[in-house]
């Protein structure tokens, strides 16, 4: 235990293992046409039907022969064409030559082929200078991919390219995971939607729209339940709803030691807390555990700590129950620029932007400041500077590790 370690607070790594450790993907499965499965998840290794290439082919437009045969400057009398799609039915005459075009099968007797830029046209037939290694410029069958190799292991979340991968291999649908069902609602007498006109005290609710649009990225499906007052029976009637008709609850608010913040109080009652208070900044007030039949993450209320715990707590979570495997965001490390303010004792996520200066990763703070209501400090990042638990401040020059933004966050 570090002698910064304040009590009653769960180092960051620590929290993440033990949520991960009780987490398993939901049951359920579906099989869809893999043009419209981009973004699930798949439930079973996908496997190579035929072999890639499926035969040998040209890679090139140009003339195949039989490398034995080739003499630089000796014409080669040109014996067919054959184009893509097509065949030549007979094969390759010793001393003879074939017209081919990319993608065209390589006829029997033909094992390499010379780029038409390297020929030339004469009344005898081609000739060709220079002559490439035997074997040039031909794709073998089964040199990408044999029948049978796995191509996507399950729990890959399909992205478009996979789309292509998969039809060249014979697939036309995909098993995936059913669609994760997630509930999310904010806490606060003080919250309005955008578009109305705010009474003294009062503030817009920017959290709840931020997650939901997150959660859309991910795929999911969304039970948005709105902005539940500070009142126990409607805060207690909410998770009750969202503990029937989803697999994780998410609600943001409330989770602190206000005098009307009822979530951990509710949550106690209808479900187990398996941890809550974290020792990272922003985002110390954070609530992990389960009801009778969901799961549940209480995020704070500060907008900043919202986004960056749904971000580094939530969304690691929301993979799992997705069935794919754990992926810590990548790491960099940087020189920063200027001094970075920190008091030992959490682990400071704050926000910054890195670039290249002289061939050196350097990074900035951003936003007008790093405070967890800031929100600009994040629309102009593209990264955390992740400052270790025991650290104190930063001074310019210093390096820091970076977590970079993924495609959830960029």
């Amino acid at each position: 235990m570090s002698c910064y370690d304040l009590p009653g607070l769960l180092p960051f790594d620590q929290a993440l293992t033990r949520m991960l450790s009780q987490l398993t993907p939901v049951e359920g499965e579906e099989t869809l046409a893999i043009t419209k499965a981009v973004g699930r998840v798949t439930a079973q290794a996908m496997r190579a039907q035929v072999n890639l290439p499926v035969f040998d082919n040209s890679a090139m437009d140009g003339y195949g022969l039989r490398h034995q045969d080739a003499v630089n400057g000796k014409p080669q009398p040109v014996q067919g064409r054959v184009l893509a799609g097509e065949k030549l039915n007979e094969a390759l005459k010793p001393g003879h030559c074939v017209r081919i075009m990319t993608g065209a099968p390589m006829p029997e007797g033909c094992d390499t082929v010379i780029m038409q830029e390297n020929t030339r046209v004469t009344d005898q037939g081609i000739t060709f200078d220079p002559l490439p290694e035997p074997g040039a410029n031909v794709r073998l069958h089964g040199t990408d991919l044999k029948a049978g190799d796995v191509v996507l292991p399950a729990g890959h979340r399909l992205r478009p390219i996979d789309v292509a991968l998969l039809t060249s291999i014979g697939l036309a649908d995909v098993t995936v995971r059913r669609r994760l069902k997630v509930a999310v609602f904010a806490s606060g007498d003080e919250l309005q939607p955008a578009g109305t006109t705010l009474a003294p005290g009062q503030i817009y609710d920017s959290n709840r729209p931020g997650l939901h649009a997150l959660l859309d990225k991910l795929g999911v499906e969304v039970l948005d339940l709105g902005v539940i007052p500070d009142d126990p029976d409607a805060l207690r009637q909410a998770f009750r709803t969202a503990n029937e008709t989803s697999d994780l609850v998410i609600s943001s608010g409330g989770v602190s030691v206000g005098e009307a913040d009822f979530t951990r109080d509710i949550l106690d009652e209808e479900g187990d807390i398996e941890f809550w208070k974290l020792a990272i900044k922003p985002g110390k007030p954070l609530a992990f555990g389960r009801l009778s039949k969901a799961w549940f993450i209480g995020l704070p209320g500060n907008p900043v700590s919202s986004l960056v715990t749904f971000h580094l707590i939530a969304v690691p979570a929301l993979y799992c129950l997705m069935g794919m495997p754990h992926q810590p965001l990548a790491q960099l490390n940087a020189i920063t620029r200027e001094p970075l303010h920190k008091t030992p004792g959490r682990m400071d996520f704050q926000r910054g932007y890195w670039d290249l200066q002289d061939g050196t990763v350097q990074v900035r703070c951003t936003g007008s400041g790093q405070g967890s209501h800031q929100l600009s400090s994040l629309t102009e990042a593209n990264c955390y500077i992740a400052l270790e638990q025991d650290r104190g401040p930063v001074t310019p020059g210093e390096t820091v590790t970076l977590w970079l933004f993924d495609d959830v966050m960029a």
